[in-house]
């Protein structure tokens, strides 16, 4: 490595990575499994690994699963997308603490060039060529287990070159990205199938019936046993605790630290991935006080998460309650607007979004569940979107098509600067529509923008 090329960023080398292809999403498995080949297939040089894929829920499940895996005191590799404020979220490694951490800049720039140099410029979208860069770091630091999250749908999504993990899951499945998986449930269930792999242990979450036929389909298809929500394990919240229940097991929990009663599900399924995987691989089970420390001390940022104190709180005032969630597509407007009822329900306080969404999603279908809840809707642009954002304006009008009072700002500030100046007393704001407004809403809490 020269001396320039040490010199060079992640953030450069990146910047050259989306040249190599000209769409940022092109589904295939064809040129990742070509430059992993000429790096000497580091995907099968990796710990057991988890494989990931849903709409809704899959950040919430890895975040479990590897708080129940730290709990006893297992060194865990993780593989997420997007990030929110730097790239390097997207590879976490083991650390010499017991906890995965962010990959430093020095070890990304690192392989981030020598898979670029490898891939000598072939044609490659950026999350093919760097997921092949996670694998490589992946494969040279130890670990006793990988939680793989899909990033675009399942079966042509790069990381799916995994021939054997040794579990899978499937969280909820809804309407999104349809442009690039299908417009029906069916054919996007279709897609989220494709990770499922003949002899391998499929946890299967909660799912609608016609979703769930084509699941089952295909497991049976291939020879994948299933581990199905509703009939092989169930999860639900009783006297202020989470009780999973298995045929032959019941477990009384805490409740987890992630609110919305969409994390019970989401727990729920995370705790029966980790008794199968338990029961598949041995050297990876996790005892009941794991969990119960798991579901107590875990973390997932931009996940109905409150910020409580930094530059935007203050801006509302010591009472009032700031929230963040990146949530964005329909199924994630429903269990927002339940949370937001369920939060109501306890201290009631005067509700306000915040929102900004990227052109492709449905804003109508995610706007509906907050009618009646919330007294306006504040639209923002999302600075920095690597694809154009729905403008602020059309964003207003359509939350006000759908009976709802709505105005447009020219930034988050600016709206929750609007929010604090209205007469009532303390006030509730949720800022949400997605994750890169979220990534954008955490750098401005941090001092980065």
């Amino acid at each position: 490595m020269t001396s320039s090329t040490k010199r060079r960023t992640s953030d450069a080398i990146l910047a050259d990575m989306m040249l190599l292809h000209p769409k940022l999403i092109d589904l295939s498995l064809g040129r990742v499994e070509r430059l992993l080949a000429k790096l000497g297939h580091p995907e099968k040089k990796l710990p057991p690994v988890v494989h990931i894929a849903g709409t809704n829920g899959k950040g919430s499940v890895t975040a479990y699963l590897r708080a129940f895996a730290e709990a006893a005191g297992k060194r865990v590799h993780i593989y997420t997308s997007p990030h929110l404020v730097h790239f390097h979220e997207r590879i976490a490694l083991a650390g010499d603490d017991g906890k995965a951490h962010a990959i430093d800049e020095d070890a990304l720039v690192d392989v981030l060039t020598r898979v670029h140099a490898v891939n000598d410029g072939d044609d490659i979208t950026q999350f093919e060529i760097t997921t092949a860069a996670a694998f490589l770091a992946f494969s040279e630091r130890p670990a006793d287990v990988l939680l793989l999250e899909v990033g675009l749908g399942g079966r042509l999504d790069a990381t799916n070159v995994i021939a054997k993990p040794a579990l899978t899951v499937i969280t909820p499945i809804s309407m999104d990205h349809a442009e690039k998986l299908g417009p029906t449930l069916g054919k996007i269930a279709f897609e989220k199938a494709g990770i499922l792999k003949s002899g391998v242990p499929g946890i299967i979450s909660q799912q609608t019936d016609d979703v769930l036929t084509v699941l089952e389909g295909r497991a049976r298809t291939i020879g994948a046993p299933l581990t199905v929500w509703g009939r092989d394990y169930d999860a639900y919240e009783q006297a202020g605790r989470l009780v999973v229940q298995r045929e032959d097991r019941l477990l009384d929990l805490p409740l987890p630290a992630l609110i919305g009663r969409h994390q019970i599900v989401n727990a729920g399924t995370a705790v029966a991935a980790a008794l199968v995987l338990g029961e598949t691989v041995p050297e990876l089970a996790v005892d009941e006080r794991a969990i119960e420390e798991g579901l107590r001390t875990v973390e997932w940022p931009a996940r109905m998460q409150q910020l409580t104190s930094g530059p935007l709180p203050a801006i509302l005032g010591e009472e009032a309650e700031l929230w963040l969630d990146g949530g964005h597509n329909p199924a994630a407007g429903d269990m927002l607007a339940d949370t937001l009822a369920a939060l109501d329900e306890k201290s009631p306080k005067p509700v306000y979004l915040i929102v900004g969404m990227m052109g492709g999603k449905d804003s109508l279908g995610f706007l509906a569940p907050f009618r009646g809840l919330v007294r306006a809707i504040y639209t923002v642009p999302i600075p920095g979107a690597h694809e154009a954002p729905h403008s602020e304006e059309d964003l207003a009008e359509v939350a006000r098509n759908a009976g709802m009072q709505s105005l447009d700002r020219k930034n988050v500030i600016d709206a929750l600067q609007t929010i604090a100046g209205l007469p009532e007393g303390p006030k509730r704001v949720l800022i949400c529509g997605s994750l890169y407004l979220a990534g954008h809403v955490l750098s401005l809490q941090q001092g980065l923008e």
